[in-house]
């Protein structure tokens, strides 16, 4: 089966009520409605850092555009099967805090993208609320990082 590596990177924001910032959306995968709430994350462009992909995918997928990075959150490897082919991914994270609210909605940059809504969930509940593995250890480190500052 052929592999197909990919290296994206994304954030985990938190506000000044302990909340974290999630995309949600009902999408079909292999003819199954799945609900996903998920962290906002994508590709690293060519030539890009992983900070500045990190920081331009929160702002293209939740509108939440005025951000600062606080922590590096590390990475994780992540291996799956989708349209029938092996996927292995790093996922870069990195903690991030809003350094303005405003929230403008996003502009969907593909049809997927459009089915995002933005929500804010407690940090204390994001953990058992992520729908994928790695997203739920990326919450975990920013849980423990945020809880040591408080």
């Amino acid at each position: 089966m052929k592999t197909k590596y990919h290296k994206t990177a994304g954030g985990v924001v938190v506000n000044d009520r302990q909340e974290v910032l999630v995309i949600i959306r009902d999408i079909e995968r292999d003819g199954v409605m799945v609900h996903e709430v998920r962290l906002p994350k994508g590709h690293i462009d060519p030539g890009e850092s992983s900070e500045t992909a990190a920081m331009r995918e929160v702002c293209e997928e939740s509108g939440y555009c005025h951000l600062r990075i606080t922590d590096d959150l590390g990475v994780g490897h992540s291996e799956f099967q989708f349209r029938g082919k092996h996927h292995e991914r790093d996922e870069q994270y990195y903690l991030m805090a809003l350094t303005d609210p405003t929230h403008v909605p996003p502009t969907p940059m593909s049809e997927e993208e459009a089915l995002f809504e933005s929500h804010w969930i407690a940090l204390a509940d994001a953990v058992t609320q992520m729908t994928y593995e790695s997203e739920r250890d990326f919450v975990e480190r920013a849980r423990k990082i945020v809880g040591s500052r408080l």
